[in-house]
């Protein structure tokens, strides 16, 4: 099955000069979304790793799936004052601006390995926040599983020259 045929690329959204890889079509089907899953599972076997973290939203939904059938704990990176408890916090930037990630202080424990799942990787700044909310957190990132990698936004580059390992099920250009 070739994934690639479940993405719908539109041009201009969210602004006009960016082609939005849209992952709705591909988690709509059953079976694409089963060899999805399937997909990053086989993936993860390269790593060793204690728990799961997935960047909100899109990431949720594939990394709860894994988590699942890895029988792993899932860790929810949220935006800013999504979470009730204590929160470790960390400030990045966007291509079209600043956000905030949290996470629990109670999530991760000290040396937990952690494999960072998420829907797309483009210029690296989100991912690159996850791993250090991991490591603020005193866990350790054993890798970073994308179903898409928009490989010529430089983010792949960007997180493997940190040392950080990445793998992804698809690549599309950016543009």
């Amino acid at each position: 099955m070739n994934l690639k045929d479940y993405i719908r690329s539109i041009p201009d959204y969210p602004k006009k000069g960016i082609l939005f890889r849209d992952i709705t079509t591909l988690i709509k089907d059953e079976k694409a979304f089963e060899e999805t899953i399937n997909q990053i599972i086989d993936k993860s076997k390269k790593f060793k790793f204690k728990k799961i973290a997935a960047i909100e939203s899109r990431g949720f939904v594939f990394a709860s799936a894994v988590s699942y059938v890895l029988k792993k704990p899932f860790i929810m990176l949220r935006k800013k004052n999504k979470l009730p408890a204590e929160v470790h916090s960390i400030d990045f930037e966007l291509e079209y601006g600043t956000a905030t990630i949290e996470v629990h202080k109670d999530s991760i424990e000290k040396d937990d390995s952690v494999l960072i799942i998420d829907d797309l990787i483009a210029t690296g700044g989100t991912a690159e926040a996850a791993a250090k909310l991991i490591e603020i957190s005193e866990g350790n990132v054993n890798a970073f599983i994308f179903v898409i990698d928009l490989y010529d936004l430089g983010g792949t580059d960007n997180l493997e020259r940190n040392g950080y390992k990445v793998e992804s099920l698809m690549k599309f250009p950016g543009h």
